[in-house]
């Protein structure tokens, strides 16, 4: 099993807290993973994407030109890539961002209204956890457990009050994936 991720979004999104929460939790699954991030020039607000590789092999290349999946945070990010996806893969987007999706080669598409999910928690910075949480509802990549507990490592005791809300996201995110 090899699967290839890109996550891409406007910088400030959470498109890298993703890609670094998805890899580590398969190097925590005890599988192998490569996470390349790429940002543009700005700090917040310019663009960012990152590419990530799990499998269960060696992994012989870091990079790719097709993903098998594509989670895509804002209109700009589906226009870049969102044809970039292997035949049959999956394109997940934010569907606050992002009104009408055309996918080519029998790619599935999935949607989840994400902005309006970290709205409805009072917390805007969780979007991409309600975008994971739609991701892991589609690909069962990974349980919500074990993201939750790679998300605990990252965060530490100095964020641990911040678990709760972002395991919130998560699971709402689960809900409304359509």
């Amino acid at each position: 099993m090899t699967k290839t991720i890109r996550i891409a979004g406007f910088g400030g999104q959470g498109v890298m807290l993703m890609g670094q929460l998805l890899a580590a939790t398969a190097s925590n699954e005890n599988l192998n993973s490569i996470w390349v991030p790429s940002y543009g020039p700005e700090t917040r607000g310019g663009t960012a994407n990152c590419l990530v590789t799990i499998s269960d092999q060696a992994i012989y290349s870091p990079v790719f030109a097709k993903a098998d999946h594509c989670i895509v945070l804002n209109e700009p990010s589906y226009i870049k890539y969102g044809a970039m996806i292997k035949d049959g893969g999956l394109l997940l987007y934010n569907a606050s961002l992002i009104k009408e999706v055309k996918t080519l080669n029998g790619v599935k598409a999935v949607g989840v209204n994400a902005n309006e999910i970290a709205a409805d928690l009072d917390e805007p910075k969780v979007m991409n956890m309600a975008i994971l949480g739609a991701y892991l509802e589609a690909t069962k990549l990974f349980s919500d457990a074990s993201i939750m507990k790679t998300l605990a490592q990252f965060f530490g005791e100095k964020k641990e009050h911040l678990l709760a809300i972002n395991e919130k996201a998560l699971t709402l995110g689960h809900q409304n994936a359509k």
